[in-house]
């Protein structure tokens, strides 16, 4: 069983993206919902998928008002090729030291090494989790979520 729990508070972070813009999860609360992806390695054939994916998607996660973010402990460097070889939308944070991915039960072990394991986290805008899936889910998979919670909000 994974110790993030749908309903739990998720643990705040700020790291650097690409660019080195600091983010801070905290700055979202009560604004909008996040979505972090948590992937092994910039370049390889199913983290290229995946974030593929997410910059395909882009105008979905728009459109519902939700930041995503990529994570792994790749450097800034390697993040911005990444970015540029396939023209991604979503930034990408360095984890360094694998921190945050070990806060969010994202870690595995890889040839002996601590690594990221494949995770999708679907952050409300209460600070919440709201969705929490290993793997590749599909788009409208994580989206139906804040849908689900926006429509129970009373009016």
């Amino acid at each position: 069983m994974s110790l993030m729990q749908v309903g739990k508070e998720a643990p705040t972070f700020t790291l650097k993206d690409q660019t080195g813009k600091a983010i801070n999860l905290a700055s979202y609360r009560g604004k909008q919902p996040v979505v972090l992806i948590f992937y092994p390695a910039d370049e390889t054939p199913g983290c290229t998928k995946q974030m593929c994916a997410a910059r395909d998607d882009n105008a979905l996660y728009e459109q519902a008002g939700v930041a995503v973010f990529g994570v792994n402990p790749g450097t800034a460097e390697s993040h911005r090729s990444f970015v540029a070889n396939h023209s991604l939308t979503t930034p990408l944070l360095v984890d360094e030291g694998l921190k945050v991915a070990g806060d969010y039960d994202a870690l595995t072990t890889w040839q002996g090494q601590p690594s990221v394991n494949r995770t999708v986290v679907g952050i409300a805008a209460d600070g919440r989790i709201a969705f929490y899936e290993r793997g590749i889910p599909a788009t409208s998979q994580i989206l139906a979520v804040f849908k689900e919670r926006h429509d129970e909000q009373p009016t």
